[in-house]
C-alpha cells in the first residue's frame, strides 16, 4: 500500500534532498552576486550600472532553455542537470581571471547552468508528482533559493574576509563539480511520460501556435512577477551600501535574513498553497510584495525600516513566485517540458529587462526609480494572473 508521503510527493525524499542540495550550490553561485555587488565593483573596477548591465545581458543566456524543452519531454532530465552543474563549476573558474570582460563570460555560463538545471529539475519533479500535490514537492525543491542566502551568504562573507573576492569562486567551482558527480551517480532516470499518444512531439514553433490565451496569461504573469522581484534584488546590496553605509559583514547578515524569509516563503508555499489554492496564494504574494515596496520607500535613513521593507518584499515575491511555478507547470500539461522551458525563456527576457532597467533607473533616480518599475511589473502580474482564471 502506498504511504501518504509517497502519494503526495511521488519522489524519494533522499533524491529530492540531493537535488535540492545541488540546486542550492548553483543558486548560491548566482544569488551571492547582487548582495555583494560593492565587493565585485572594487574587484573588477566597475560601477553598479556596468555590473547590473552585465547581469541583465547574461540573463538572456537563459533563453537556451527553450531549445532544451523537447529533450526534457523525452526524459533526458538527468543529462541536462549534470551538464548544467558542470557549467556552473566552469563559470566560477572563468571568473577568477578578474576582469569585467571575463566576469561577463562567466555570468553567461552561470546562467546557462542555473537556468537549465532549474527547468530540468522542475520537469523531472512534475513528471513524478500529481498536480494536486505538486506545489509541495516544488516548494521543497525551491527551498534551495533560501539555503543559498541562509547558509551560502554568510559562508561567502567569511570567504571574502579570509581570502578576498576570489575565495567564493574557488569554493563554488569545487562544490558544483562535486554536485554534478553526485547527480550523475544517484539520480534515477524516470520513464518519460507519453503525453502524445505515440505521435511525434511538436517543434517549438508548432508548440507556440497552440498555446492558449489562458496559458499565455499565466506565462506573462510569471515573467512580470520576476521583473518585480529581480529589479529590486539586483540593486539591494548597492542600496544598502549607498543609503545606510552597510559593510560587507553587515550585508552578509542582511542576506541571512533574506535567506530566512525565503525559507519561510518556500515552506509556506509547500505547506499551504495546495490547501488554500495556488492562484489565491500567487495573488496574495504579489500584494505583500507591493506592501514591502511601500515600506522601503518610507525608510528614509532608518536602516531597520529599509531592511524590514526588503524582507517583506522578498516574503511576498518568493511565496507568490514559488507557488506560481505549479500554475505554469499545468498551463499545457501535454507538453510540460516545452511549457516550462518556454516559461523560463520568457522569464529570462523579463529578468534581463528587470536587471538592466532596474540598475539604470537606480543610477539615474535612486531607489524611487527602481521601485516604480517593480510596482508597475507587480500590478501587471496581478492583471495577467487574474485574466488567466477566465
Amino acid at each position: 500500500m502506498t504511504t501518504r508521503a509517497d502519494a503526495t510527493s511521488g519522489v524519494d525524499r533522499t533524491t529530492l534532498v540531493r537535488l535540492t542540495a545541488a540546486k542550492s550550490i548553483a543558486n548560491t553561485a548566482l544569488r551571492w552576486i547582487p548582495p555583494f555587488l560593492p565587493t565585485l565593483e572594487k574587484a573588477f573596477g566597475a560601477t553598479t550600472t556596468q555590473l547590473t548591465t552585465v547581469i541583465g545581458i547574461g540573463e538572456l543566456a537563459g533563453l537556451s532553455t527553450i531549445g532544451v524543452g523537447r529533450h526534457l519531454d523525452r526524459g533526458n532530465e538527468r543529462a541536462v542537470m549534470v551538464g548544467s552543474m558542470g557549467l556552473v563549476a566552469l563559470s566560477s573558474v572563468v571568473a577568477l581571471a578578474g576582469s569585467l570582460a571575463t566576469f561577463a563570460v562567466a555570468f553567461v555560463l552561470l546562467i546557462l547552468g542555473v537556468a537549465n538545471f532549474t527547468v530540468a529539475g522542475h520537469a523531472w519533479i512534475s513528471n513524478q508528482v500529481d498536480y494536486r500535490w505538486r506545489a509541495r514537492s516544488i516548494g521543497l525543491f525551491e527551498v534551495s533559493w533560501a539555503l543559498a542566502l541562509l547558509i551560502g551568504a554568510p559562508v561567502i562573507a567569511i570567504l571574502i574576509n579570509l581570502f578576498g573576492w576570489r575565495g567564493p569562486f574557488i569554493a563554488l567551482a569545487a562544490g558544483a563539480g562535486l554536485a554534478a558527480v553526485v547527480v550523475a551517480a544517484t539520480l534515477p532516470r524516470p520513464e518519460p511520460a507519453d503525453h502524445t499518444g505515440g505521435q511525434v512531439q511538436p517543434t517549438l514553433r508548432q508548440g507556440l501556435r497552440v498555446v492558449t490565451p489562458r496559458a499565455w496569461a499565466t506565462l506573462v504573469g510569471s515573467a512580470t512577477m520576476a521583473i518585480a522581484g529581480l529589479s529590486i534584488f539586483v540593486i539591494s546590496g548597492s542600496w544598502l551600501d549607498d543609503a545606510f553605509g552597510v559593510s560587507t559583514g553587515g550585508i552578509g547578515a542582511v542576506a541571512v535574513g533574506f535567506g530566512a524569509v525565503e525559507l519561510l516563503s518556500s515552506l509556506g508555499s509547500a505547506t499551504f498553497a495546495d490547501r488554500i489554492g495556488k492562484m489565491r496564494s500567487t495573488l496574495a504574494g504579489l500584494l505583500v510584495l507591493l506592501v514591502g515596496l511601500g515600506v522601503m520607500l518610507s525608510a528614509g535613513d532608518a536602516l531597520a525600516i529599509g531592511v524590514a521593507g526588503l524582507l517583506v518584499l522578498l516574503l511576498g515575491f518568493e511565496y507568490g513566485f514559488v507557488t506560481s511555478l505549479s500554475l505554469v507547470s499545468e498551463a499545457m500539461p501535454d507538453a510540460r517540458g516545452t511549457t516550462l522551458a518556454l516559461a523560463n525563456g520568457i522569464g529570462t527576457v523579463a529578468r534581463a529587462f528587470g536587471a538592466i532597467v532596474g540598475g539604470w533607473l537606480y543610477g539615474r533616480h535612486g531607489i524611487e526609480g527602481t521601485a516604480a518599475l517593480s510596482a508597475s511589473a507587480a500590478v501587471a502580474s496581478l492583471c495577467c494572473f487574474t485574466l488567466s482564471r477566465r
